[in-house]
């Protein structure tokens, strides 16, 4: 499917018309870190401004809504949007005012086009997280118009990511519409040979990702702890190293599901291992067959990286979720970064499109320096990962109607 035929599945910015004065409802995820009343990472807020800006200057009132932390229905002035009003204003190099549920529509009223709001935290309310539709209807009853910007919390069936796109106008903003973008490219329709790196600490937390990817990649490459849990299930010995035995079954399954689906597997035949898991240890670089019973798996060797930058060589597309290996702790991030610098040089010479998501993912791709040279990266979590899986995600579904 081409670029085009993609953003025909659901209504832009684009299909808005005259909207000049007329109020807009945007979905946005302002849920930053914050630490002493300061926001310790403004990733989030800056990935807003190409859709509030945008509002904005065409004349909108923007209304944003959002959620922050976990109030569970309660109003928590710990959890209050009206902390956000002021680094939010900083980013966006704009006032933004603050309008409390209490007396919210006569707030609204007052607003001039142009004006952009940050209303309450959506979750004061119990109903948010249920679709309850009275609450739907209460943040209807603000809006003439429906913006969902916010990819990562479109796996929630919530009043604001799902219920308002069924009683309002509804529209992809520009964040949401270039996430479904990268994403269609990499696997919804994308240019084969494809390639998917997943890795992490356990199978049991990307089973359902596995399942689905072999279904639809050429190449699937396992890193990260999980790798020590298909080594086991080809009976290899991974000494101390973190395994769930308990799913050497499950990963035997899996492999037999790629062989059938013509899926080639890369472990790793190479590994970095320690007798301890702490910054610049001992280490050695063995054959995995090599592993010794006090010994644990902390990093794919050398030798196997370079067999797997060869496989990326020869491909057009590649899915990334998960280091390699404890990424985090030195020298056990080289993997990691090698490949991705790998990935990204082959991204910018235009040969492989690159589209990673996940927290893990985006730090490590940041650790290597190359987060701005692959082709999308999402910030998006648990949305990312339901996507690889192969799920609906109710926020989207809602967009195109389905």
């Amino acid at each position: 499917m081409k670029e085009d035929d993609v953003t025909k599945a659901f209504k832009t910015l684009d299909d808005m018309g005259e909207i000049s004065g007329r109020r807009v409802l945007v979905r946005e995820d302002l849920n930053v870190p914050m630490a002493d009343g300061a926001v310790t990472d403004d990733t989030r807020l800056r990935a807003t401004l190409p859709t509030v800006t945008e509002l904005a200057d065409r004349g909108a009132i923007v209304l944003i809504l959002a959620h922050f932390g976990r109030p569970k229905g309660v109003p928590n002035p710990e959890m209050s949007l009206a902390m956000l009003t002021r680094p939010y204003s900083h980013v966006l190099g704009r006032e933004v005012r603050y309008i409390d549920w209490e007396g919210a529509e006569d707030a609204v009223a007052m607003l001039q086009p142009g004006d952009i709001a940050i209303l309450e935290n959506t979750r004061f309310f119990g109903g948010e997280e249920k679709n309850d539709p009275q609450v739907v209807e209460r943040f209807a009853k603000l809006g003439d118009l429906y913006v969902n910007d916010a990819f990562s919390a479109a796996h929630r069936a919530h009043a604001s990511t799902e219920g308002l796109a069924h009683v309002l106008p509804a529209f992809a903003g520009r964040a949401m519409e270039a996430e479904l973008v990268a994403l269609e490219k990499a696997l919804g329709n994308p240019e084969h040979p494809v390639a998917a790196v997943v890795g992490g600490a356990k199978v049991s937390t990307k089973l359902d990702v596995l399942k689905h990817l072999v279904t639809r990649v050429d190449h699937l490459i396992i890193g990260g702890g999980m790798a020590n849990t298909f080594l086991a299930a080809r009976g290899v010995n991974v000494g101390k190293s973190l395994c769930e035995h308990d799913l050497t079954g499950t990963a035997e399954e899996i492999l037999e599901a790629a062989d059938r689906a013509n899926c080639t597997v890369h472990l790793p035949y190479d590994v970095v291992v320690a007798k301890e898991f702490r910054a610049n240890p001992p280490v050695r670089t063995v054959n995995v067959h090599e592993v010794a019973a006090d010994e644990m798996i902390l990093d794919v060797g050398p030798s196997a990286v370079e067999a797997l930058g060869d496989v990326l060589k020869n491909c057009r597309t590649l899915v990334w979720n998960g280091p390699m290996g404890a990424f985090e702790t030195p020298p056990f991030d080289v993997a990691t970064v090698s490949l991705a610098r790998t990935a990204a040089a082959l991204t910018q010479d235009g040969s492989l499109v690159s589209v990673a998501g996940g927290g893990d993912t985006v730090a490590a791709l940041n650790q290597a320096g190359v987060a701005d040279r692959f082709t999308f990266v999402s910030t998006a979590g648990g949305a990312f990962l339901e996507w690889m899986e192969g799920k609906d995600l109710p926020g989207v579904a809602a967009l195109i109607g389905r």
